[in-house]
């Protein structure tokens, strides 16, 4: 067997081949459809055309990330490269377009779901500008690559030029950061108290190297406000080159948008989901911004009353970069917690195990542990997992690729490696999927203890993995995660709760040594923390989705100052004051994949609030609660119209309609925050 199970893929360079096949078999498709037989068998046809490529495209990007054979990495980014060429050509075929037109006219003889099949298929082709004259497609197809390119080089900027500052004497950096930095020495001169020649002796300093993951780390740790000033501003000033970057991915998304007939790129990235406008974005994030605010100011007062108690005659002005220091101590006192006993309580085994017992409460499956054949796996680390159902066999599969090592993906995020479709009357492609984490520790993984945020990172990356798992859609072009953006990240958020709930953390969170259950007191703290800054927090994703929309939306008549632009939404929407010279949007990526659709996280949140409150919280592993949730919106993937899943799962009052478009009912969310109705 060869990666992922794919009998291509035992060598490198069988990623040729792979291609070569998918090409032929689409070939071949493409030359029944031009045919044109009936509208049921043109979509059938199309659906299988886009599983054959995205088998390739998704092995490819899951290679690319993960595997730490250089071959394997280098022949995964020929093989993107030359389907995605191969990409182009199917969507600026005029027999595949007029086919779908055709199906999708002949409605009457189709499926609901291949109704919906043919109408995304036929905006999908638009999108692609496959109905504009010759010139504009030239050019939009120019943008597109131009675009593609600017994405790559804002994120290879962020790699090449993490920044970094020198600090002296090292005594400034506290011992938990050492693992962090690397040590420097600058000559110096002293004068001994005997009255002696200078000598001339070298100073120990260190060199902090201003990547997201360290500054995060040095802002919350290190006690020295001026080494966390001088962290945050070169952290918030790099790469400097992207700011020139970002001004040309916006004029290209504008120049993109305004050939397909809209009035920006925020108009052309919306349209499709279900604000289905910026301006329905905008006022729903105006909305929040005014609901939270007033919490976020006394939240704002509270960490300022703390600097000025800890810091007595010294203190001044609360800044930016005190914010994670000062909310980390008044936490870890309030609560009294300490992280490393926490991460006790959650070996990562045990974490896994707590998986299983969430999966067999809610669905009644187990994941059964399943051995790798030779070639299957890209490293020794990797598990797999079938979700296996008594009454209905396997589901799916799941790989786990959770500890990190050079070279990999950074973050964590869920990989589709093929999705679900139903082949025949007797016959279901069932889907498979990769789970990756970066967690610390694979020398010996059983060592491995999570941070609870880790804990609640690898519950949301999971819920994406059953979305995928538990769709059953008849077109793997609707299966699972590939649904409109603005409902994407809802179970995922959805997930995230069930990683908080004292009544699920007990099924799993056990102490490495003593085995004794998590206590339900540092749960509670837990809790607590977690509240104590909770508007500040949504505050600041509020703050992100304002810049996205208005970086992309309509644009005035000389190039938009990015800087400048952030610099008013930081002072208009937050409680906190922007620092002059910094442009934290140059490393801000979900700029790049989510350009006009961060909104979506904020959506999720309130959805999955909704959610939770309403199906999950008074018992969230009852098989009742997880039917509900398989058969009313996992198991159909984006084969139905969100707002009907979202009303089918929990009846009215988890959305409404705003001119021409939905926006999430926030009251559920505004409940669990304790957040007044005052400003709203």
């Amino acid at each position: 067997m060869g990666l992922y199970g794919f009998d291509h893929l035992k060598s490198p360079k069988g990623f040729q081949r792979f291609v070569d096949d998918a090409i032929e078999r689409s070939g071949e498709l493409v030359a029944y459809i031009s045919g044109m037989p009936s509208s049921a068998e043109i979509i059938r046809a199309m659906d299988e055309i886009s599983d054959t490529v995205c088998s390739v495209v998704d092995s490819a990007e899951l290679c690319r990330n993960t595997h730490p054979d250089r071959e394997f990495t280098e022949e995964a980014n020929k093989a993107a490269m030359r389907i995605n060429e191969y990409l182009h050509y199917l969507n600026t075929n005029h027999v595949l377009y007029d086919a779908v037109r055709k199906a999708e006219q002949e409605d009457h003889l189709l499926t609901e779901e291949a109704q919906r099949a043919a109408h995304y298929l036929r905006v999908d082709f638009e999108r692609g500008g496959i109905h504009l004259s010759a010139d504009k497609l030239d050019r939009v197809n120019q943008l597109n690559i131009e675009i593609s390119q600017l994405c790559r080089e804002f994120n290879e900027n962020i790699i090449i030029d993490p920044g970094s500052v020198d600090i002296f004497p090292s005594s400034r950096i506290p011992r938990s950061l050492h693992h962090l930095v690397k040590p420097i020495y600058r000559s110096t001169s002293i004068i001994p108290k005997k009255l002696q020649p200078r000598d001339n002796l070298r100073e120990k300093g260190f060199q902090i190297t201003t990547d997201p993951h360290t500054l995060s780390s040095v802002l919350q740790r290190a006690p020295d406000d001026e080494v966390r000033k001088m962290a945050y501003v070169q952290g918030n000033s790099v790469p400097n080159a992207n700011l020139g970057i970002l001004e040309k991915l916006i004029s290209a998304r504008h120049e993109l948008a305004q050939i397909m007939g809209c009035r920006s790129y925020a108009e052309f990235a919306v349209k499709p989901n279900m604000a289905s406008s910026p301006a329905v974005v905008m006022s729903f994030l105006h909305e929040m911004s005014k609901m939270v605010r007033p919490r976020a100011d006394e939240e704002f007062k509270k960490i300022r009353a703390f600097k000025g108690e800890k810091c007595g005659k010294t203190f001044g002005d609360l800044e930016p970069w005190d914010e994670a220091y000062y909310t980390s101590w008044m936490k870890s006192s309030t609560y009294t917690l300490d992280s490393s006993v926490v991460a006790s309580y959650f070996p990562l085994p045990q974490c896994i195990e707590g998986l299983k017992v969430l999966v067999e409460s809610l669905f009644g499956a187990t994941f059964r542990s399943i051995p790798l054949a030779p070639g299957e796996s890209w490293h020794e680390d990797v598990l797999k997992f079938s979700l296996y159902h008594p009454e209905e066999g396997d589901l799916g599969h799941l790989y786990l690729d959770l500890y990190s090592r050079k070279g990999k993906y950074p973050g964590c995020a869920h990989f589709a490696i093929k999705g679900g479709r139903r082949i025949s009357e007797s016959e279901y492609q069932l889907p498979v999927v990769a789970l990756v984490c970066n967690f610390s520790g694979s020398c010996n993984p059983s060592t491995v203890r999570l941070n609870h945020w880790e804990v609640e990172t690898l519950f949301h990356e999971f819920g994406h993995a059953l979305h995928s798992l538990l769709s059953r859609t008849d077109y793997q072009h609707f299966s699972g995660t590939r649904v409109v953006l603005d409902l994407a990240e809802t179970p995922s958020n959805l997930f995230e709760y069930f990683a908080w709930d004292y009544r699920v953390l007990r099924t799993f969170a056990r102490h490495y040594i003593t085995g004794e259950i998590i206590p339900e007191k540092l749960v509670e703290s837990m809790q607590g923390a977690r509240k104590m800054f909770a508007a500040t927090e949504l505050q600041r994703q509020i703050f992100y989705g304002l810049i996205d929309q208005t970086l992309f939306g309509e644009q005035p008549a000389s190039p938009k100052d990015t800087s400048s632009i952030v610099a008013n939404l930081k002072r208009q929407h937050t409680s906190w004051k922007h620092v002059e010279g910094t442009h934290w949007q140059t490393r801000f990526n979900h700029l790049l994949n989510y350009g006009a659709g961060y909104y979506s996280y904020l959506y999720a949140k309130c959805f999955a609030a909704t959610i939770w409150q309403k199906l999950c919280q008074e018992d969230p592993l009852s098989l009742t609660t997880g039917n509900a949730l398989r058969t009313r919106l996992f198991q159909h993937g984006g084969a139905r119209e969100p707002a009907s899943l979202l009303n089918g799962l929990v009846g009215d009052g988890i959305l409404r309609y705003c001119d021409g478009g939905i926006v999430p009912d926030i009251t559920s969310l505004c409940d669990e925050m304790r957040l007044s109705e005052e400003g709203v």
